[in-house]
């Protein structure tokens, strides 16, 4: 026992254990249940080594009626792998027995037995190696060795894990070769179990790898429903997950599944995406899945295999229909024994051992028969020849695990070997422990003669190494099992998987490695975007917004471009945005530059006229100074334009600004002071008048000087305080950077502007009272025209700057700048310009003063002035809660486990089930005429006791607390009141027994396993049902970021894995998971602790029993960590001895699960009511009543001081304590549920009515069977039954921690969770008002992010769970109008996303109208040029018989007048909202109007030159191109422009189009032109007419003067071809509405220029030169030139 209890140091547990048992009177003996077990094979040794081989694989099923005795499991389906791990055994010990250096003078012995590949066989061979099957009689004894040593267990992972739970509480080695689950590393819980092959975790990990080295992230699992299967997958998807592979489905399969859920296996396969599917299957299970396969004619598919069935012959065999060709996997290394081999194939010793066996395996093996042949089936004569034979058995594919079997057998004999002390002889006399043994095998290290080093880690494990094997079909349909690589666990990682340069075969012999996604890799320029409800795997890929790029495969976001760069149009690079600023190079630039020079030009001949003529009346009027200075301050007006154009600077964007406003100040204040002058020179003239000496040339200069010295001021604190300076402006267009001077201060800027504004309003008023004094002496009527214009075009500026794009804000600008100086200068000097030059003759001081008499001035203000406006039943019972630690050398027997620390909870469900049985015992309706008796347990908190005593309670009385201690009872039933992990390892001993097992407290998901645990049953919900509460719950409060802690056991562990399945459902992330377990060191503790203070999660999920929910209570008030919001289960959450201990608050506000509250009546006071104890154990009553009332009893307070003495006589509701604490009422009621379940069960079997039938023989598996399908409602009204898993409802009650202000917690009911009910009802929450952690009244919020608001998408944070993002803004023109949306949507074209990026609102439409000024000043200017074409056809008309009228044929003029008139109107269908017919209109019209006006033009040229080619002697030419002709050559070439424009309209005509590509923002409605050839034909076809024109007219520009019109239509023509050329490159570059009015600007320029040019001179002479009007002048003046 000293043994045992050193071993199970840290085994301590809060619950206890409780089996009840059933007792009948019998014949007073013990012995085995059911019939003896016989080895298979065995030989006598010195030392007996045992094995457990499946040599079956099958068992026949038998139907029981339960009336007699059930036959022995009858094996079938002999099993060669059997043999051959049985051979490899016998090879090892006969080396073993033959050497003289290895155990000398020892033998070993051995006895195989066969486990039928049988769960619950393979537990029971074990225990039958283990004790034998003789009968042992109550008198005897029964205490003795092991009659095994060693077992070497051949079967898979869950039988050894069941054989390593029984065997394990004896430490008897157990070493496995082929069980690989990593679940068995687990020495807490298979202490005594080491293994020669790999743990699956390692394999796991490796096929991860793999399957990631060949690019599969998109992948099926199918996987054997056993711990091996379940297990080595759940590795695999986590190692895989952490790989960002995506498993698209996981099925799992067991060999006695029905046939139609096999079929929906193919079925999910063949509905499936993925090409690869990874397997952790056992061959039977792969043989099911293959022959379904093959009758669908599944192939194609890449298989990953595990060492299973990778390397095994006979699955290759079986694949006939070549399914798994290609497959890849993982097997253990292949290594050559020397004489293994034939020793293997040397079948005929096994004759000795069983002939049975041997006959039948000798029949298999050679297909024949020794008795009775039928048909044609042969005899066996015992003499055939193995080397004949090609099967299974002589297949050595499996060498490896064969050498795993030899090594182990080697690993038993090496430890015998040191315990033995042997040299040249052994110690015989030493007594052999199964627990030395355990020890000494653990501490092994040597080498086989292969030369491989044979050692176990610390869980018992051997190192890591597979060889990587790729199935590569031959040409004659034999399977090559090639090694491809290596993986090494040993190695570093990066090097652990090594593959050789070897060729590859996979699925359908391809030699192209499949491709196994979900979705093709985003190429660079795209995004992944996950697709909603499916795994990280699958995604779009969405092209990067404009201005973002990617350029790595698979980016999960996009990059923003920095601002001088944009996307290019593959998304995938960023190139420098082009720089955009008004430059002299382009041609607005230049023309800009030209008018600002041509001005500063005019200025300049101004200021020289004005110069040369200064001492003229005219220059002298108005104070000559003023003029020149007003001369001088206009020429730095057009030259200041000039600081616009060019690449802002520094210095060019301070000086802009104040050169403009300082000179345009100085400016406006000088023609202030002429103004000024004109009306104090009009009241000069009154008689007594002395106004001008107030206002004389020095007041002029000053008050000039005043005005331009206050904008000197204004721009000094301008650039002072925020000068302008040089900006990049990003955003008026995505891909240019528009290079501009930033205002520095608006104010500033304004202000000037204000300023020159203001100056310029008051200039305007003057002259506008000053209009009507007399004219010769009026300079205001031209001032006042000067500030009309000035004040127009500043106003027109303001709204055309604001709205401007980029460089053509600055153009607008300078064109304000050169309009109004041009304003200023026209009408200032030009007049007197004309007088001085012009009419010297009204220049005289005379005519200036004299004319008319002075009328009576009446001035005044016209209108009003305009301001700005979130048992007893069962039989165990733990009533202590630790053992005393003893400290063996096992050189004795060690002592007894001393069991410490009473546990109240283990009485108090103890008197649950002595009420439930006291109230069945006095009740006439249940069990009449039975009496139900009683043994309980304490199993001390401790696994192992529990186990012991649970086979204690179905053999014999060992350590009971029952008062007959000389009988052999037989139990009926059992019921287990401990924690989940102990109830496995009693379920796993007496599942075989089918002993009735019902527990009240044990919740792990994992006991609803019937296949393990048959006859468990519980009265308590499965935790997967409080599981997925819990998920649901935390979702209900939007905490989607968590920490978890669990108990290190089966409960914490299961429980938690649902947990984090629904979690992840739900959209829930962990931010850590860490286990404890009690006996866990502190630094471990510590370790948790400072995960919990680094952690971002404000919420804690616990799946914790009270003991370790203390140990981290306690940890975590040393470092007074409060603040978590806490989530418990049933185990603590309505405990009130965790509340009394939460000193600290620390768990204060926490909610949690609870089994619904209970009242059984009479239940509380039988619990109180303690003194009927007393009559069942002397000893554990006066344990029980001391620490009850914290009193000692006389005898035994000799050495304590200060102790109140116990009198026996105390009164128990006068202590508040554990015991008294009802709060676990609903478990209590759990344990008389369980009681009464089995009560009613046997009032069915013993067929009660008034009286039970005595003579029924209750047999425990027809009990079970009974339990199974009870359903009875109890006293209180609840309805008991359980589901097919032995399961009951699952209903819990939501309780809220709430502290009161005397520091006691109250357990409030807050809401319910009804698993019974739909999903979307399950969780109810009651209208109560919450308490959460630090008493706040508050949800607290545990997210990783913040929610992503709406314009915003999830940008998930690289390596980080898919609640960790980043809310990343839409881009421009995308949006999201939903909270955490994963992408933005991209507007409609005719939309644009507004500020916030969270709804698309319309674009402006764009589009040259006639409401804005633009627009309306071509539509003026074009009616302008209509009414003026009208007024000369008038004149014309009027005049039509003068000779300058009839000079060039009349009818021509007439007709050109007309054409003009149309191309002026013409030009008003390029104004409006594009349609289809003014698109179709606008184009065709001014392509024909234009050609009908340059063909009238070209036949006015052409009769130019026919004229004067007339006059020469003898010339007849004007009868070639007479009045017809000229009429017949303007309609041919008009008409060849109609057929243009018919078939531009057929085959492509213009149509109205929207422009989403040069504003972002603004949808330009613009006519595109359909066929760009048609359009260029109508140009160029009127360019063709307008050069000829112009050549002709060119020609004849040196005819006589007064008979030439050529001169003025070469000048028109001129005009025209400037426009025309001038309009190629700006409509080709403008944008927008801006091409339009270029297009118009052109039409009517040159349509101007045409008028202007031909018909003004003629309108000249007609109205102002009548004597030039006579055919004499028209005809004569050559003449007279000639003579």
């Amino acid at each position: 026992m000293m043994s045992t209890q050193k071993q199970e140091k840290g085994w301590a547990l809060l619950h206890m254990l409780l089996v009840a048992s059933f007792s009948q009177a019998e014949e007073v003996r013990c012995r085995h249940r059911g019939d003896p077990e016989n080895p298979l094979l065995s030989k006598d040794g010195t030392i007996m080594l045992g094995g457990v081989f499946n040599f079956h694989s099958k068992w026949n099923d038998r139907m029981e009626n339960y009336t007699h005795k059930p036959k022995p499991l009858h094996c079938t389906s002999l099993n060669f792998r059997g043999f051959q791990y049985a051979q490899a055994m016998l090879f090892a010990i006969e080396e073993i027995n033959n050497s003289t250096d290895l155990l000398p003078g020892i033998s070993l012995g051995y006895k195989f037995y066969d486990g039928c590949g049988s769960i619950a066989r393979g537990v029971r061979v074990a225990l039958a190696s283990v004790t034998g099957n003789a009968i042992t009689f109550a008198s005897s004894a029964c205490n003795r060795d092991a009659q095994i040593q060693a077992i070497m267990v051949g079967t898979s992972s869950s039988p050894c894990m069941a054989i390593a739970t029984v065997l394990g509480p004896f430490y008897i080695s157990l070493i496995g070769h082929i069980a690989s689950c990593a679940c068995l590393s687990d020495k807490t819980k298979y202490p005594s179990f080491l293994r020669t092959i790999p743990s699956d975790y390692y394999q796991s990990r490796a096929m991860a790898h793999l399957v990631k080295y060949f690019g599969w992230t998109w992948v099926g699992a199918i996987r054997t429903n056993d711990d091996y299967g379940n297990n080595g997958m759940a590795i695999f998807t986590e190692t895989a997950q952490q790989l960002g592979i995506c498993v698209e489905y996981s099925v799992a399969v067991f060999r006695t599944d029905p046939l139609h859920k096999i079929q929906k296996i193919v079925d999910i396969i063949k509905a499936s995406t993925s090409k690869v599917i990874v397997t952790f299957l056992s061959l039977t299970d792969l043989y099911m899945i293959l022959q379904e396969l093959s009758n669908h004619n599944l192939t194609g598919y890449q298989w990953v295999g595990s060492e299973s069935w990778i390397s095994d012959s006979q699955t290759a065999t079986r694949d006939k229909h070549h399914i798994l060709d290609g497959a890849i996997g993982l097997s253990i290394p292949k290594v050559n024994v020397s004489g293994m081999r034939e020793f293997m194939l040397d079948v005929k010793p096994l004759n000795s051992s069983s002939h049975e066996l041997f006959a039948e395996f000798w029949e298999k093996l050679f297909s024949c028969k020794f008795k009775s042949a039928t048909g044609n089936q042969r005899k066996c004569t015992g003499h055939e020849d193995l080397s004949r034979v090609q099967n299974t058995y002589t297949d050595m594919s499996l060498m490896s695990l064969f050498y795993n079997v030899y090594k182990g057998v080697y690993a038993m004999a090496h430890a015998l070997h040191k315990i033995l002390m042997c040299n040249k002889t052994c110690n015989n006399k030493v007594q052999l422990d199964p627990f030395m043994i355990l020890h000494h095998i653990r501490k092994i290290q040597f080498k086989t003669k292969a030369g491989d080093e044979v050692y176990f880690n610390e869980n018992g494990d051997p190192a890591g190494k597979y060889e990587i094997i790729n199935w590569q079909p031959r040409e004659n349909g034999i399977v090559d099992f090639v090694s491809v690589g290596l993986h090494d666990t040993s190695l570093p990682a990066d090097k652990q998987l090594n593959l050789q340069s070897k060729p590859l075969i996979w699925a359908r012999n391809s030699p192209q490695v499949p491709l196994s996604v979900c979705s093709e890799k985003c190429p660079p320029g795209t995004r992944k975007v996950l697709q909603k409800g499916k795994p990280v795997c699958c995604y779009d890929c969405l092209r990067c917004a404009e201005g973002e790029i990617s350029n790595i495969t698979d980016s999960i976001t996009c990059v923003q471009c920095h601002p001088e760069f944009w996307s290019n149009e593959r998304r995938d690079a960023c190139v420098k945005k082009e720089a955009e600023f008004l430059s002299y190079e382009e041609i607005m630039g230049a023309l800009l530059t030209a008018a600002s020079l041509f001005g500063t030009c005019m200025t300049a001949v101004v200021a020289f006229i004005f110069f040369r003529y200064r001492q003229t009346p005219v220059v002298r009027a108005n104070n000559s100074e003023l003029s020149f200075l007003l001369l001088f301050s206009l020429t730095l007006c057009f030259l200041c334009s000039l600081t616009f154009i060019g690449r802002p600077s520094e210095w060019s964007c301070m000086l802009r600004h104040t050169a403009f406003g300082i000179t345009f100040v100085l400016c406006i204040s000088c023609v202030l002071g002429k103004t000024i002058v004109v009306l104090m020179a009009f009241r000069a003239t009154l008689p007594g008048s002395d106004v001008m000496k107030w206002f004389g040339p020095a007041q002029q200069k000053l008050s000039v000087l005043g005005f331009t010295l206050v904008q000197v001021i204004i721009c000094i604190l301008w650039l002072t305080i925020s000068p302008p300076f040089p900006f990049k402006n990003f955003k008026t267009f995505k891909d240019k950077i528009i290079l501009e001077c930033a205002l520095g201060s608006a104010v500033g800027f304004w202000a000037v502007l204000g300023y020159i504004g203001l100056l310029a309003m008051l200039c305007f008023i003057l002259a506008f009272l000053a209009r009507k004094l007399p004219d010769n002496f009026n300079e205001a009527k031209f001032i006042t025209f000067s500030m009309l214009i000035f004040c127009a075009v500043w106003i027109t500026f303001i709204p055309a700057y604001v709205s401007s794009p980029g460089k053509f804000s600055v153009a607008v600008e300078i064109f304000a700048i050169l309009a109004s100086s041009f304003g200023l200068l026209i009408c200032i000097f030009i007049p007197k310009c004309y007088i001085i030059l012009l009419k010297p003759e009204k220049n005289t001081k005379k005519n200036m003063m004299g004319k008319g008499e002075p009328k009576e001035l009446v001035c005044r203000r016209r209108g009003d002035p305009e301001n700005p406006l979130l048992s007893k039943d069962g039989d165990i019972m733990s009533f202590h809660r630790r053992w005393t630690s003893n400290q063996d050398t096992y050189m004795h027997k060690p002592k007894q486990l001393q069991c410490t620390s009473l546990n109240f909870r283990g009485f108090q469900y103890a008197q649950v089930m002595l009420f439930a049985i006291e109230e069945i015992n006095n009740s006439t309706h249940i069990l009449p005429g039975i009496s139900l008796g009683c043994k309980i347990y304490d199993v001390c908190g401790s696994i192992a006791r529990g186990v012991r005593v649970a086979l204690a309670s179905v053999t014999r009385d060992e350590v009971a607390f029952t008062p007959s201690d000389t009988t052999c009872t037989r139990v009926q039933a059992n019921i287990v009141g401990i924690s989940s992990s102990p109830s496995m390892g009693i379920a796993t001993v007496l599942g075989p027994f089918h002993i009735p097992l019902i527990g009240h407290i044990a919740t792990c998901a994992c006991l609803s396993d019937k296949t393990k645990y048959p006859s468990f049953l519980r009265t308590i919900p499965s935790d997967d049902y409080q599981s997925r509460a819990l998920a649901q719950l935390v979702k209900y409060f939007g905490w989607t970021w968590v920490g978890a802690i669990r108990t290190n056991d089966d409960y914490g562990n299961n429980g938690m894995a649902t947990f984090i399945e629904t979690a992840q459902q739900l959209g829930i992330c962990l931010e850590y998971s860490v286990s404890v377990f009690r006996t866990d060191p502190p630094d471990k503790i510590q370790q948790i602790v400072d995960i919990i203070k680094a952690s971002t999660s404000k919420v804690i999920v616990t799946f914790l029993l009270p003991t370790e929910l203390y140990v981290i209570i306690q940890e975590l008030s040393h470092h007074n960590l409060s603040g978590y919001q806490w989530v418990g289960t049933e185990s603590w959450i309505f405990d009130f001895q965790t509340a009394a201990q939460d000193r600290h608050h620390i768990m204060d506000g926490a909610i949690g699960l609870f089994i619904p509250s209970a009242h059984i009546s009479g239940m509380r006071e039988f619990m109180l009511d303690v003194k009927p104890l007393n009559t069942s154990s002397n000893e554990l009553f006066l344990e029980f009543w001391e620490k009850l009332f914290s009193c000692k009893f006389k005898q035994l307070n000799s050495s304590v001081e200060n102790q109140t003495e116990c009198t026996g006589n105390e009164d128990v509701t006068e202590v508040q304590n554990t015991f008294t604490d009802m709060t676990l009422m609903p478990l209590f009621y759990n344990v008389y549920k369980g009681v009464y379940a089995m009560a009613h069960a046997l009032h069915n079997i013993l067929s009660c009515n008034k009286t039970c039938n005595n003579k029924v023989q209750p047999d425990p598996f027809t009990i079970l069977q009974h339990i199974r399908k009870i359903q009875f409602t109890t006293k209180e009204g609840d309805e008991v039954y359980f589901d097919e898993n032995g399961d009951p409802a699952a209903k819990y009650e939501i309780i809220n921690w709430q502290p009161t202000e005397n520091g006691i917690v109250d357990f409030v009911r807050v809401g319910v969770y009804d698993a019974s009910l739909p999903a979307e009802k399950q969780l109810t929450l009651q209208n109560k008002s919450l308490i959460w952690a630090q008493n706040s009244l508050q949800v607290p919020l545990s997210v990783c992010s913040e929610k992503c608001p709406p314009g915003t998408r999830k940008v998930l944070q690289k390596g980080k769970p898919v609640c960790c993002f980043d809310c990343l803004r839409c881009a421009e023109g995308e949006i999201s109008n939903a909270t955490d949306s994963v992408i933005c949507e991209q507007c409609h074209p005719d939309f644009w996303s507004n500020e916030r990026r969270d709804a698309c609102v319309q674009k402006e439409t764009e589009f040259l109208s006639y409401e804005e000024i633009m627009g309306a000043l071509l539509t003026a200017a074009s009616l302008f040029g209509t009414c003026m074409t009208a007024v000369v056809a008038f004149i014309f008309f009027r005049y039509r018989q003068t000779p300058v009228v009839r000079a060039n044929n009349s009818e021509l003029s007439f007709l050109l007048l007309f054409s003009l008139t149309l191309c002026f109107l013409c030009s008003l269908t390029f104004i409006g909202r594009p349609s289809e017919w003014s698109c179709m209109l606008r184009h065709t019209a001014f392509g024909i109007t234009f050609v009908l006006c340059i063909s009238c033009v070209l036949g006015k040229t052409i009769v130019v030159l026919m004229a004067f080619r007339a006059t020469l002697p003898g010339s007849d030419v004007m009868k070639w191109f007479g009045p017809a002709q000229q009429k017949l050559s303007v309609l041919g070439f008009t008409l060849i422009q109609v057929i243009i424009c018919i078939l531009w309209l057929t085959i492509s005509p213009p149509f109205p189009f929207k422009n989403f590509k040069i504003f972002k923002n603004k949808i330009i409605l613009e006519c595109a032109l359909g066929s760009a050839i048609g359009f260029w034909a109508v140009l160029g076809y009127i360019g063709l007419l307008a050069m000829f024109c112009f050549i002709l007219a060119f020609l004849a520009r040196k005819l006589p003067d007064n008979f030439n019109e050529a001169k003025f239509i070469t000048f028109s023509m001129l005009i025209f071809c400037a426009v025309w050329i001038t309009f190629i490159p700006a409509y080709v570059s403008s944008p927008g509405k801006f091409s339009v009015a270029v297009e118009i600007f052109a039409i009517l320029a040159s349509s101007f220029g045409l008028l202007i040019c031909i018909f003004t001179p003629k309108c000249y002479i007609i109205l102002l030169k009548p004597e030039n009007n006579t055919k004499k002048n028209m005809m004569g003046k050559g003449a007279a030139k000639s003579s």
